[in-house]
């Protein structure tokens, strides 16, 4: 990493938010000589913990910042996913082809694990992390930003990025055209717990009024997630609730996913969310203040992508300033690059949402599903 191009541009950093996103500009931004701070309002620097999907394009993210070797070892890499009838009925295997030479084709890993992996790259950058702070004002002068902090102290950076999460507070200080994500109707509950004994790969069912996929995150661990149309009163469940009422939706679902419902306990991590997305409207800067992640393109799971665009444009950024004379420009070349293609999964995966809300048949959703991994597929 250390023989990336350097960013003259600017020369400090300020990073809001430590989830993925912003932890991936952390360490690109530091191996090009940048000074960088990062902040997170969790005084814990949690992330809760549900497994991830590792898609083709989302290993090749990982690989320019270096990670794809530990995110294997602590992780689970495979050829591809098997596809089924609810029932367990096995329809047919894909195997997912190998976007670059060298570069394995899917995977997966408990969210834990791979912050845990990314947080210790931070460390190795020798970067500032202060916990248990957001911002609170933010004002582009002469060059630079000048910032006040939720602890009632400030500070000046050459540049700050928005990559606190889908509650932006960067947003919601310095971008006044943009809103809050809209809900998309649907709510997805997931399970993370031990790999039923038969499964290899990814699996995905089909055929029922909730689609239900697999994802193996390690030798032994898997999450299980579930997708129905949302209900005010499910965000409302206790955690011995959502047990019952994830078993309860599971119901006539065989294989694997049978086995999970069967086997899964209070032991487990069960969680249920409603989904939300947007794409924010351009521009994605103001001045020296710009936005990655779910701040700017929020999406929903349903192309596995949220992670993948999120590291892409924290890569693109430090990839845009490095090339330009000025902050400026590299800002906006950075949304030039960035904005159709994430437009694009965020659109394709709310659309696939509401296309198994109505109903649509497997083929329809596939062929969705397929067009736009196959875009993905193409160059960031």
């Amino acid at each position: 990493m250390t023989d990336k191009p350097q960013i003259t541009a600017i020369g400090s950093a300020l990073v809001v938010g430590g989830g993925i996103g912003g932890m991936a500009a952390t360490i690109d931004l530091a191996a090009r000589g940048v000074a960088v701070d990062l902040i997170d309002i969790d005084p814990e620097w949690r992330v809760y913990g549900a497994g991830i999907s590792i898609t083709g394009p989302t290993l090749r993210a990982y690989q320019r910042l270096g990670m794809v070797e530990d995110i294997a070892r602590e992780g689970a890499i495979v050829s591809g996913s098997s596809m089924f009838l609810f029932n367990g009925t096995h329809l047919r295997d894909l195997d997912e082809p190998v976007i670059e030479q060298g570069l394995p084709a899917t995977g997966g890993i408990m969210r834990p694990l791979l912050h845990k992996i990314m947080q210790q790259r931070v460390a190795a950058a020798g970067v500032t992390v202060r916990l248990g702070i957001t911002v609170d004002g933010l004002a582009n002068r002469d060059g630079g930003v000048d910032v006040g902090f939720s602890d009632g102290t400030t500070g000046r950076y050459d540049l700050v990025i928005g990559a606190d999460s889908i509650r932006s507070r960067v947003r919601d200080l310095a971008f006044p055209h943009m809103g809050d994500a809209v809900r998309t109707g649907q709510g997805c509950w997931r399970v993370a717990m031990a790999k039923p004994p038969s499964l290899e790969k990814g699996e995905m069912f089909f055929g029922h009024k909730y689609m239900a996929g697999i994802t193996r995150c390690g030798t032994d661990r898997i999450y299980l997630w579930l997708l129905t149309p949302h209900e005010a009163r499910e965000s409302r469940l206790t955690e011995a609730e959502l047990l019952g009422e994830m078993k309860a939706r599971l119901a006539g679902f065989g294989g694997n996913a049978g086995w999970v419902r069967d086997t899964m306990t209070d032991q487990d991590w069960v969680n249920y969310r409603p989904l939300e997305a947007k794409i924010q409207p351009r521009p994605w800067s103001d001045g020296r203040i710009v936005l990655l992640g779910d701040a700017v393109h929020a999406t929903t799971p349903h192309l596995a992508s949220g992670a993948g665009m999120a590291v892409e444009s924290a890569l693109v950024l430090a990839e845009e300033l490095a090339r330009a004379d000025s902050a400026e420009a590299g800002l906006i070349a950075y949304e030039e690059r960035r904005f159709e293609r994430c437009r694009d999964v965020v659109e394709t995966s709310v659309a696939i949402g509401a296309a198994q809300l109505a109903g649509s048949p497997p083929d329809q959703i596939g062929g969705m599903m397929g067009g736009a991994l196959h875009r993905l597929a193409g160059p960031f």
